[in-house]
């Protein structure tokens, strides 16, 4: 039985009424037979849970082949190329080629996680300078294959902030995935870059997160789950399913003092402006 250890994505839902059909960056870090799976794929993309698209974004290059193989046995699901900064010691240049496929389109998740750190000195400085090196290494590909770039930050908003800009990310703009609500990034509104807002925004200690929406353009946000992880309220603490993200709009709608099916609306047309996807 295959083992899938990969992040699973849906970027683009289209517009319905009276349901949401929000634009959805729905994140799944698991592992679980490849039959599973496939049962959550079609029950995302049945006529209750509303997901239209998936992006199944890079995280260990093992797994790519799978994600490819899922994009041509299902015609709504796409894929992205990247390295998380957890898998830098699996880098390998070649997983880039494809990039030239039909169905590619974005390049990560990518960026900086100093969370986890070494709490030796020299070990720490080694892993920040591979990881930066691999960061870097990511966004020109990003620009040689003019795709999108999805952007993981952990506890490194500044570094990661100063590579995007001295790399000339503009060129490809990208999301800021599951975006930490620290106001040093907003600065890259000004860089092409989208802001996934997902299931912190409903919590009693997401006020942060929650304060600072207003002051991020409404054509730069994106809805996203990071599924199986930050379940919205009332679902907290459960697994976190697609169909949930009706409760991050309706949290963003009640904050920006809009509908729920503005919210859903705009934030589908931003993601299909992003990575370029118009069926």
């Amino acid at each position: 039985m295959m083992i899938l250890n990969q992040k699973k994505s849906a970027y683009f839902n289209d517009e319905i009424k009276p349901e949401f059909m929000q634009a959805l960056v729905k994140n799944i870090d698991f592992a679980v037979p490849e039959s599973i799976l496939e049962q959550e794929i079609n029950q995302a993309l049945n006529e209750k849970a509303k997901v239209m698209r998936y992006i199944i974004p890079g995280a260990d290059p093992k797994d790519l082949p799978i994600a490819i193989n899922l994009t041509k046995k299902y015609q709504n699901i796409y894929f992205a190329v990247g390295v998380h900064p957890y898998h830098t010691a699996d880098w390998k240049d070649d997983i880039f080629q494809n990039l030239n496929l039909e169905k590619a389109v974005a390049v990560g998740e990518c960026g900086l996680d100093y969370f986890r750190l070494p709490k030796n000195s020299k070990e720490k400085n080694i892993e920040i300078e591979q990881q930066k090196d691999i960061f870097i290494k990511q966004i020109q590909f990003a620009k040689q294959f003019k795709k999108p770039l999805i952007i993981h930050i952990r506890e490194a908003s500044l570094d990661a902030k100063k590579i995007l800009i001295a790399e000339n990310s503009k060129e490809v703009g990208g999301v800021l995935h599951c975006f930490n609500a620290d106001e040093t990034l907003l600065e890259l509104v000004e860089h092409n870059f989208y802001y996934g807002i997902g299931g912190v925004v409903t919590f009693k200690n997401g006020k942060r997160l929650a304060h600072i929406l207003p002051k991020i353009p409404l054509d730069k946000i994106l809805i996203e789950t990071d599924a199986p992880y930050l379940t919205p309220e009332p679902h907290r603490g459960q697994r976190n399913e697609p169909s949930y993200t009706k409760f991050i709009v309706e949290k963003i709608a009640d904050i920006l003092n809009l509908t729920p099916d503005e919210v859903s609306k705009i934030t589908t047309e931003n993601s299909k402006r992003l990575f370029n996807i118009n069926v």
